[in-house]
């Protein structure tokens, strides 16, 4: 069997934590593997990244701050070279981004969206959602050429890192970027990505109008969770689409999520039923969020809220 490259990420020099889920996967195929990272301070991450048992580790830098057609430019010779079966990423904006680029310039088998993973080495079958999660496909892949997988994040047991180290090589430099980022602009005080979120709270239309979200932000803070909303709450205007959970926003799986005045449109579920324990707010018995839910609470969500968070801080003290 060929060997295996994990595309890990990082922001400013700091590994994501999602590294040990891609060594994870790595260690569920079988064999040995290299890694990956990219972007400004991938030296530095590159460093952190040896602790996950990789033989070596690629630290690509093209001078872009983010820019799928120079990261896949800058290493798809290295990647069709060094003899790889399996490439593997997560099912995020850059990893979706990077992982079709390399696929498309490399001839190779692309499965996004895996949530789990059969057997080992060539054999391997990926897992995946379909329908807005209510059928979960199994997939082969049907050649002996390079697979690429990408896999939803908080869905494999991540890999803690060791007292290890491996060998780093620079890539990228000279590397042409078609499209550049030209300025990262911060999120307010206190944000917490969805991704990277163990308790995410979202509302929806019951929260009335966009000043009523007041109540899903006041939670947030409390509890320390990130923020989220429905889709109908975004087309209204009275939240930014990055908030959107959903089937056509981010797809999540903190430990917690607390669904807040959301009906439970079937889009909305896609992105959260996967969540391991679901929190149900609404006024009206028969919403169809409570179906999934664990826990129901039929109530008013602005009095609802105040009294869960006052609650959840007592329970840490």
């Amino acid at each position: 069997m060929g060997r295996i490259l994990i595309i890990a990420e990082q922001f400013r020099g700091q590994l994501r934590s999602s590294a040990g889920e891609l060594a994870s996967a790595a260690a569920q195929i079988g064999g040995e593997f290299d890694a990956a990272v990219f972007g400004p301070g991938a030296a530095d991450a590159a460093q952190q990244l040896g602790a996950y048992g990789p033989g070596r580790v690629l630290a690509v830098d093209c001078g872009c701050e983010h820019s799928g057609d120079g990261f896949a430019a800058a290493v798809s010779d290295t990647v069709a070279s060094g003899g790889y079966e399996f490439v593997i990423l997560m099912q995020t904006a850059f990893g979706r981004d990077l992982g079709a680029r390399l696929a498309a310039r490399l001839d190779a088998a692309w499965i996004n969206d895996v949530i789990g993973l059969e057997g080992s080495g060539s054999e391997i079958v990926a897992k995946k959602p379909l329908y807005a999660g209510k059928v979960i496909s199994h997939v082969k892949f049907n050649t002996s050429g390079l697979k690429v997988l990408s896999l939803r994040p908080r869905n494999f047991d991540a890999v803690a890192a060791g007292d290890g180290s491996a060998a780093v090589e620079q890539l990228g430099s000279g590397t042409e970027c078609k499209a550049r980022c030209t300025a990262l602009e911060p999120k307010e005080a206190g944000y917490i990505d969805l991704k990277d979120a163990d308790i995410i709270v979202s509302g929806g239309r019951g929260i009335g109008n966009a000043e009523g979200y007041s109540v899903i932000r006041d939670f947030a803070n409390e509890v320390g969770a990130a923020m989220g909303a429905s889709r109908a709450i975004v087309d209204a205007g009275w939240i930014d689409h990055s908030y959107q959970v959903g089937q056509t926003g981010k797809v999540v799986n903190p430990q917690l999520y607390i669904a807040a005045g959301i009906s439970g449109a079937i889009q909305h579920l896609a992105g959260m039923q996967t969540s391991k324990v679901i929190v149900a707010i609404n006024n009206t018995e028969s919403a169809p969020i409570f179906k999934v839910a664990d826990y129901g609470i039929v109530g008013d969500m602005f009095e609802v809220l105040p009294e869960l968070a006052k609650q959840i801080k007592a329970a840490r003290q």
